[in-house]
């Protein structure tokens, strides 16, 4: 007797054809802040240094307020960096979800036959805007990408969007 092998089956219209997380760029990590917070920290010590010589103190106040400022807007920033948006193509659903930095979360369940690929080009630019129309709802994607990275996620969208209006593939 042979043994039995555990085979799953997967129906072919739960494949994913795409599947693209975009995410808002950050070109300063956590420990390039803390080097560029403790420059900055540095420098506006020099320059309160002979303030505080001289006698007028409250400018160390003030420069101290201006540190105090510079690392909170950071601190914002890199909490907005957690959003990010997903979007996932099969033959039978283009699905959407994005997620704000709050957390706060808007799903889009579409279906890929209904949708077509809107691109609003600018000819210094490049492509500005990629966005899914179906049934005069329009929704933009890849927002956070610069206009090459947006270029080729669009080709790929398209492509994704084209297969999955020829429908499952049974092999």
């Amino acid at each position: 007797m042979e043994a039995a092998s555990a085979v799953t089956a997967i129906h072919p219209s739960d494949t994913q054809i795409f599947a693209r997380r975009t995410v808002p760029h950050r070109s300063l990590d956590r420990r390039g802040f803390h080097r560029l917070l403790m420059v900055f920290a540095g420098f506006s010590f020099c320059v309160t240094l002979p303030f505080v010589i001289m006698g007028a103190w409250p400018v160390a106040g003030f420069m101290g307020v201006d540190v105090l400022i510079f690392y909170f807007a950071f601190r914002a920033n890199f909490r907005a960096a957690n959003a990010y948006e997903d979007v996932t193509v099969t033959p039978v659903l283009l699905h959407i979800e994005r997620v704000s930095h709050r957390g706060k979360r808007l799903e889009w369940r579409l279906n890929p036959l209904w949708v077509r690929l809107e691109r609003q080009e600018d000819e210094d630019f490049g492509l500005e805007h990629i966005a899914l129309v179906t049934r005069g709802r329009r929704i933009e994607v890849a927002a956070w990408l610069g206009p090459e990275a947006r270029e080729q996620y669009a080709n790929e969208l398209a492509r994704a969007l084209a297969e999955a209006k020829r429908g499952p593939r049974y092999n």
